[in-house]
This record gives C-alpha cells, structure tokens and sequence, in this order.
C-alpha cells in the first residue's frame, strides 16, 4: 500500500516536474525569445495604438516592436497576428514563419500542462469518495459548460486571505464583497494557517498541491501574502498561483512573489489587466523576462477580451437587455469563472463552504454551487467539519431517502428497452428493460430512491440489478445533487 500512495504521489506532482521542463529544455535564448514574442502579443491585444502603428508600417513592423521594446522580428511570425495569414497557422507553409512555430508549440505544452493539474487532483487512494464526487462534477461541467470546462481544473480547495476586496471591478464574476480586513501573518494566525493547510494535505493527500490562496479576494489586499504562500510550498510541495488585478498596488510584495516563482517554478501566475493604461504601466515596470512566468488577463473594456457571464459582468449585462441595449452580447457557454471542486475556506471568518462550478442563474448567480458550509475555530474543528460534509454529501450511491430525479438541464425521452437524456453537448443512451421504466420514474420526480426500487421491484426487476443502474446514473453525473434549498438565497438577495 505504501509502495502505491508514493506512485500516486508521483503523479501528481508531474505537472509541476513537466511545468519546469517547459522552461528547462530551452536555451535562455528560446525563453527570452518567448518572452518577447508574449509582449508583442500582449500590446497587439491590448492596445489598440500599437494595433494602429502596426497597420501604417506593414512593411517594417520591426520598427513599431522595437519602440516598444519587443525585439523580436514580427515578419517571422506573421500567422499570430496578420490578418492575410492567419489561415497558414498549423499548415505545412507555416514553417516559414519561426517563432510562430516556437510560440504555437510552447502554447500546447501549457495546455497540456493544464490538464496535468486537473489529473492532480487525484484522490482515489487518499479519500475515495472525495474522489468520486469530484470526478462526477467534472463530467456535469464538461455537460453543461461545454467548451468552457476544458479550462477548469477542479482544484480540491481554495483559501481566502482577506474578506473582500479593495479592487471593484465592474466585470468580477464572483462579486467580490467590499474589503473589511485581512488575515495577518500573526504568530496565532500563522500558527492556525499552518494546521489548516496541514490538515487538508493528511486528508486530500497530494491533491492539496491544487489549492490557491485567492478567490473573491484580491492578493495584494494582504500585506503578509508571500508568507502564506511560502508556508504553503513548504507544507504541499508546490507554490500556488497567483491572480492578481492589482499588481501595482504593493509592488514590493509583488516582486516577492514572483521571486518565489523564480525560486520554486511551479505554475503560471496572471495578472487581470484593467486598461491599456495599467497595460503599459506593468511593461513599463517589468521587463518581458520578468513576465514570462505571468499571464497577462486583458479584461479591461477596450480589449479584445469576453466576460464571464457571472457575478457583476452577468448584472451589468442584464440590466443592459432590461434597457434595451441591443448590442449586448448574448449568454454563452462562458457563464462562470468558478474553478473549485472542493473546499473554499475563508481564513478571516473561519468559515468553510463545500462548492463546484455551476452556470450562472438567478439561483447561483456567482456560477458556483454552495452544497454546504461551516465554521471553525481550530485545526480540529475544521478537520471534523470538513469530514463531517464529506460524509453528508458525498455518496458512493443516490441517498435512498432523498427524491431522485434527472439534473435539471437534461431532457428525457423514453424509447424501447432504452432511454435518451441529451445536455446541451452530449447525449446519453442508457439501457432500461424494467417493466416499471426505471427512466420513466425518475423524471417523474416523484419518488425517492428507496420507493423506486421498490416499485420496480415489485414489477419483478432485479434489485441488484436496478440499483446498479442507479449507480452508474449517480457516477455519471446525471441524477441532481442540487436538492439543498438552504443555500438558494446566498448572494442572489432572495431569487432561487
């Protein structure tokens, strides 16, 4: 057993050996030459200026990347970002163009290494039904996000530093709460910080490494940020991302947590980009090399960039439809920024809330689902309530005294000896021979599940064979986990 939890934990930490490598197997030259070829992206993204200097210079566009301090030649790289070539990108004549050929491979390795961290949240040994509740959000989001839940890596937890934040962004997808106070870095707060970290790594095992110590925080608004992190990398074995809208604002702190990335190389940190203003204050302020280890989120209103269409952005937009705004974009499969599969545990408040990403709607209009949530006050007690949520709603089987029905987003049509549920990205087949329609009482919604078996039981089924079947509806994701009406009102004043 020992000799299969050290494999695992191999694993799992293969995302960031393979993150590393994406930077180690490359000269310094090839990483300065991304790096370069990153900011040009960045200001032909984001400013609409250098757009327009590029335009009037198509035949020295060197001279408009070299006022910019981009030193890079954007002729060897034409498919990135010229209109007249775009279509040659990934094509046998994109070879003539080098370094769009180094920036699209460099791309595919990050993307690759972002699945790597999903894959690292791996709990089948360490907590088994943690695992598979996990893994059965995983295949609800990949139904009702579609697209959008190729970039979500389910971490297992999250922690929040701070309780609001100073930031106020128009578009904050979680509606970030007004800043009140920070978690200092005090010897009984360090102390506490520590065991709760602890905790969750003896729990979860090496699937903690996916955690994060922001979410509808800002963290720059804690001052004693970088030690958290530092504490963090030395309990987990991995340094956690960092996002940050307000990169500027402590720029000392900044500078410390990117000499942390230096120093550990673990993950790519972003910073939201309000404007082309505060765009070319961070260029201004860090070199390309600097920033190779940041992305760089355009979001400001001017940008080429979407919105989630969750938390203010959702709001605003809304309300623009209400006035008749005809140029609002429509909803998309981009409804949430939520990431979490897990625990988000607010350090401030003491409090710990079990949640996964959801679309957002007038019931979780964060894009996120609160399945529960508790307060601690010490190590122990966080570790009890964690246990005591996973017990309480993370079942290997549907709950026999619970309704059972089929999630809300599926439509059910019923055939012979079969039924078909269809999301809006997937359809779903599954054999059905009872004589009472094992799929026709579920979307019914009348019965629970102890009641179901037992009907169809009585119509002669197999009971083995009928909660096997019920199993793997559970397993797939497909019966709804969202019954809980506690939760309904939170952060959306009432509406359910």
């Amino acid at each position: 057993m020992r000799q299969w939890k050290w494999e695992v934990y191999l694993v799992a930490h293969s995302a960031k050996e393979h993150y590393r490598q994406i930077f180690n197997r490359r000269t310094p030259g090839e990483v300065r030459t991304l790096a370069h070829i990153k900011r040009f992206l960045e200001c032909f993204l984001g400013d609409a200026g250098f757009r327009s200097a590029l335009s009037e210079n198509l035949d020295n566009p060197r001279s408009v990347a070299a006022r910019y301090g981009i030193e890079v030649d954007p002729m060897e790289m034409l498919p990135l970002w010229h209109s007249s070539y775009l279509k040659s990108d990934r094509k046998p004549e994109g070879a003539s163009w080098p370094l769009a050929l180094a920036w699209r491979e460099y791309i595919g390795e990050m993307v690759r290494n972002r699945d790597l961290l999903r894959d690292e949240g791996n709990m089948s040994v360490a907590a088994p039904r943690f695992h598979a509740w996990r893994e059965r959000q995983m295949r609800r989001c990949e139904d009702v996000l579609g697209d959008c839940s190729k970039s979500i890596t389910h971490p297992v937890i999250a922690f929040e530093l701070s309780d609001g934040c100073t930031g106020g962004c128009w578009f904050c997808g979680l509606s970030a709460g007004r800043f009140k106070d920070y978690f200092e870095y005090s010897k009984e707060n360090a102390d506490l910080w520590r065991a709760v970290v602890g905790a969750a790594r003896e729990m979860f095992g090496s699937a903690a490494s996916t955690g994060f110590c922001y979410c509808a925080t800002d963290p720059m608004d804690n001052p004693d940020y970088d030690r958290f992190l530092f504490d963090y990398h030395q309990i987990t074995g991995t340094l956690p991302q960092t996002t940050t809208a307000m990169p500027l604002k402590d720029l000392a702190l900044t500078k410390r947590v990117l000499q942390l990335f230096e120093r550990y190389r673990c993950v790519t940190n972003r910073f939201s980009v309000l404007s082309t203003a505060q765009l070319n204050q961070i260029h201004a302020t860090f070199s390309p090399e600097e920033l190779m280890g940041v992305e760089l989120v355009l979001q400001g209103k001017e940008m080429r960039s979407s919105k989630a269409f969750a938390g203010r952005a959702r709001k605003e937009k809304l309300i623009a439809v209400k006035n008749g705004d005809a140029t609002v974009e429509s909803e998309s499969d981009h409804s949430t920024i939520a990431c979490v599969s897990g625990f988000l545990v607010n350090m401030p408040r003491r409090r710990v809330q079990l949640v996964t990403p959801v679309p957002a709607s007038g019931r979780w209009p964060l894009g996120y689902r609160i399945v529960d949530e508790r307060f601690f006050g010490t190590p122990d007690e966080f570790r009890d309530e964690v246990q005591s949520m996973i017990d309480e709603h993370m079942h290997e089987s549907p709950p026999a005294n619970r309704p059972i029905r089929f999630r809300g987003d599926l439509q059910f049509e019923a055939k012979r000896h079969h039924f078909l549920l269809r999301s809006c990205h997937i359809e779903y087949q599954v054999h059905d021979n009872a004589a009472s329609s094992v799929g026709d009482l579920i979307a019914g919604g009348r019965c629970t599940a102890s009641e179901l078996v037992a009907q169809v039981v009585t119509d002669g089924a197999s009971a083995i064979a009928v909660a096997d079947e019920l199993d793997q509806l559970h397993m797939r994701g497909l019966l709804e986990e969202d019954l809980d009406e506690r939760f309904a009102w939170r952060n959306g004043k009432g509406t359910t």
